[in-house]
């Protein structure tokens, strides 16, 4: 096993605010435990009968309690152990390896729980994945038992698995099949039933062990297994509870795949502080909010645009006058935020507000607060219905928030915490708390991380206000990659710091603000470089526009690949855009074409920020939406701008020739 070099310290020792303290001190029931699986014994005796999880969407409805979930979690492990994954037996940091290839469920859960109670480690993926892939990973990690989600993924890969150490598969469907070719296929009530009546017996694990291997995208290369620790993942769990602080019971809508690692931490530390889980997906969404009413939800910067776009699109629905007036209220309202973060010091810039400036800002605030209060109560509490209307605070990781999201979901109400993170941080670096949500940022380093920014080329490091790379040091990042040493030895140099690959800059009061990843950059001809995450943002505020990738790597000016919104673009021809004997919209047409030019425009040059290298020249209209089933998005909804750029390299030389 590759481990870092990085500093044996416990949050408590690291600076932090009074707040902090007194949240963490509250985080008292896992004080000791050493390995995850140790959190359930212990959340069914403090929560008991609240329900854990509760999937709404399966065939049949399914809820556990904490307590049942712990017995399921237990006779699981028992039936794995006598089925042969057994725990431990001598002193190693690498567990028998179980690959669990399946999507978000209740049987997921018990089963990743379970495999790590019997003492093994489990090796992570979607069931939907490339099969290649999911062969690549099998092969790299050396599994010993392979679960599968449905039989008719053990089919597509039952022909590859002959030549692989595999000894045993698990079906969580319970669907009838036969065992062939020497591979017996258990299923996943037969694993329970064999577990029932027979003792666990106890594993070997420590905060040093390895919990679970994830493997990054491969969108530059070949996957590489992540590997966090018992000890990453129990850091994490007790850490965020500086930032917020559920109570048992309350809801928390489940989105996320749980084997990445954004989602599944957000589960382990929910359901540790004894929330209920719903299981939700994109079809079921909007239906899930109004039903269940969650207090909290996470999620990524695509899921936050979706939210908005909807709530746009019912605006634009409504009579002429009654837009007017929401558009008024909006602007007023918008006026008033600005205010008041000024008053608040919450601006990004470098040099805080002075005391003139934040008493003009406060006057402003007062002022526009009557107008702003009344616009809450007859038009915004209808928009913050879109996700229920309890939600205490929702968090966004996986990528910046555009900053006209983040003024929306501010005025109309709801609180977005964005979060940073990686794969191989597991995955909090810095959160933003709600007493210092500084829009546009990622907020501080959560207690007991460090962040620097240092120069791309000198590796010096900056002061506050120099953009450079982010690296990062805490209990959270990874032992390494697995079976890489040159990987690991890449990211990670020897006094423990992970190099993230992300570029920022910290403001003085230590908030980090990303503008971009170091590969991402865009290179003009002129030398420029162009870092096109911020402009993409601004572009998004179009209704007419769903997606935008920037291109134009060592070209004179950037391009842009768009799918358009085609329901607005409709309704836009319907008024009159279009001439009268047109049907359909002819998406190379001028007057389209003008339309988008237009929208790109006037989002680039109102831009905080603008240079006149960042506008934009030729664009090319793409129909099909970028997606994870098509392979152009991550799990985490985004951009997969290599494959992106592979697929539609032709139309891209043609946009600059």
């Amino acid at each position: 096993m590759t481990t870092s070099r990085r500093p044996s310290t416990s949050p408590e020792s690291w600076q932090m605010s009074d707040r902090e303290r007194a949240n963490l001190q509250q985080a008292t029931i896992y004080d000791s435990i050493k390995s995850i699986p140790e959190i359930w014994p212990l959340a069914a005796q403090h929560y008991n009968q609240t329900i854990a999880l509760h999937d709404p969407h399966s065939r049949s409805e399914v809820k556990f309690t904490f307590a049942e979930l712990n017995q399921q979690i237990q006779k699981f492990a028992a039936g794995l152990q006598a089925l042969g994954v057994v725990p431990m037996e001598n002193d190693t940091s690498i567990p028998p390896l179980v690959a669990l290839f399946a999507d978000n469920s209740p049987r997921w859960m018990i089963a990743d729980q379970g495999i790590m109670t019997a003492g093994g480690t489990d090796v992570v993926r979607s069931g939907s994945a490339d099969i290649e892939e999911l062969v690549y990973i099998l092969q790299d990690s050396g599994s010993i038992s392979l679960v599968v989600e449905n039989l008719a993924l053990l089919e597509k890969l039952s022909d590859r698995l002959q030549d692989l150490p595999i000894h045993i598969i698990i079906l969580l469907s319970d669907e009838e099949t036969n065992s062939s070719d020497n591979l017996p296929v258990v299923k996943f009530s037969q694993v329970i039933a064999t577990g029932e009546d027979i003792p666990l017996k106890p594993t070997n694990q420590n905060q040093e062990t390895l919990a679970t291997l994830l493997y990054t995208s491969g969108t530059t290369g070949k996957p590489k297994g992540v590997m966090l620790t018992h000890g990453n993942l129990l850091y994490q769990i007790n850490v965020i509870s500086t930032v917020i602080q559920p109570q048992p019971g309350e809801y928390i809508l489940s989105l996320l795949p749980t084997w990445h690692t954004f989602g599944r931490t957000g589960e382990y530390f929910f359901l540790s502080k004894g929330c209920t889980q719903i299981y939700t997906n994109k079809r079921y969404l909007k239906k899930d909010f109004q039903e269940y009413q969650p207090q909290y939800f996470f999620s990524v910067p695509r899921i936050w645009e979706l939210i908005y776009e909807g709530v746009q699109k019912q605006l634009r629905e409504e009579p002429a006058n009654k837009q007017k007036l929401a558009n008024f209220f909006l602007s007023l309202s918008q006026r008033y935020i600005e205010a008041r973060r000024i008053s608040q010091g919450l601006v990004l810039q470098l040099d805080s507000p002075s005391s003139f400036q934040k008493l003009l800002a406060t006057v402003q605030s007062w002022a526009l607060w009557p107008i702003h209060n009344l616009a809450k109560k007859i038009i915004y509490q209808k928009m913050r219905q879109a996700t229920g209307g309890r939600l205490k605070f929702a968090v966004s990781g996986g990528g910046s928030l555009a900053m006209h999201l983040e003024n929306f979901f501010e005025i109309v109400g709801i609180e977005v915490l964005v979060g940073y993170g990686l794969t191989e941080t597991a995955p909090v670096l810095t959160a933003r708390r709600y007493w210092h949500n500084l829009r546009g940022s990622s907020g501080k380093p959560v207690p007991g991380t460090e962040i620097k920014i240092i120069d791309i080329e000198t590796h010096k490091p900056l002061v506050a206000g120099e953009k450079g790379l982010v690296w990062a040091r805490g209990p959270q990042v990874m032992a390494g990659y697995y079976q890489n040493p040159e990987a690991t030895q890449k990211v990670i140099d020897s006094e423990g710091w992970f190099n993230t690959g992300d570029i920022g800059w910290i403001t003085p009061e230590q908030d980090l603000v990303l503008t971009g990843r170091a590969k991402d950059t865009i290179v003009l001809t002129n030398g420029e470089n162009i870092e096109p995450q911020p402009i993409e943002d601004a572009c998004a505020r179009s209704q007419y526009i769903d997606q935008i990738m920037l291109v134009g790597q060592d070209q004179k000016f950037l391009g842009a690949l768009i799918v358009p919104n085609i329901e607005a673009v409709e309704q836009w021809a319907a008024q009159g855009s279009l001439s009268e004997n047109q049907t359909q919209i002819d998406w190379e047409s001028q007057a389209v074409q003008e339309l988008f030019r237009q929208e790109l425009n006037r989002e680039v040059k109102n831009r905080p920020g603008y240079q006149p290298d960042d506008r934009i020249g030729p664009l090319s209209l793409i129909l099909e939406p970028f997606t994870i089933e098509n392979n152009m998005m991550t799990q985490t909804m985004k951009i997969k701008r290599p494959i992106v750029t592979e697929r539609y390299r032709d139309l891209i030389n043609g946009m600059f020739n």
